[in-house]
């Protein structure tokens, strides 16, 4: 039987969640296949360098009892359990990063900072409330290979979170499950999720 990695060589190609390529690559909603060091460390707030947060007296999320997941996030996916993956990923490296909507309608979609256009940016899921201030996310990206436009893989990113009290920000923990085109598990991945939400006082400065 082939091994995980052996797997990932055949099927991904170009495909799903590049865990950082040459010295400050992210992965993003597809490739696996550079899946290796060095690696870049997650911020202690999602996107800390990317995205600054409004001033006091400026327009933010409002939370109390009218606290939603519902509106836009940038968000961190942060490696935690993985050291046993073949190559070893170290706890806090991270896996990915970008811009998450959330629909009130129980549909979402991410722009992913860490993933090539050409192997697929952007995915689709669905969203559904689970208890007080608790959501879970199913996510299904597709990865497509670079080099020839092919489907290369199927994934399914699982998400259990929780929104803070302010509705400002959420935290929780993410299982990422990358399949062949046949329906076949080839990697598995898990970690924790941390996001802030962009309001529109939000403004950029730099890349993680």
């Amino acid at each position: 039987m082939k091994t995980i990695s052996q797997a990932i060589t055949m099927t991904l190609g170009v495909g799903m969640f590049v865990m950082l390529l040459a010295p400050r690559a992210t992965a993003g909603c597809g490739d696996l296949s550079t899946l290796q060091g060095p690696f870049v460390f997650a911020h202690e707030a999602p996107l800390a360098s990317l995205l600054s947060q409004p001033e006091a007296g400026k327009s933010a999320a409002r939370g109390g009892g009218g606290a939603s997941i519902v509106g836009m996030w940038n968000f961190q996916l942060v490696s935690e359990g993985n050291t046993g993956h073949n190559p070893s990923i170290p706890d806090g490296a991270l896996i990915d990063f970008g811009y998450h909507q959330v629909h009130s309608d129980g549909t979402e979609i991410i722009n992913s900072g860490g993933h090539a256009p050409a192997t697929e940016n952007f995915c689709l899921g669905v969203w559904g409330q689970t208890g007080f201030l608790t959501y879970e996310v199913n996510h299904f990206p597709l990865s497509y290979n670079a080099t020839t436009g092919a489907l290369a893989n199927l994934i399914n990113l699982r998400e259990q979170i929780t929104l803070s009290p302010s509705g400002d920000s959420l935290t929780g923990t993410f299982t990422l499950n990358v399949y062949d085109t046949k329906g076949n598990q080839v990697d598995h991945l898990v970690g924790n999720v941390t996001a802030t939400r962009v309001t529109v006082d939000t403004t950029v400065t730099a890349a993680p």
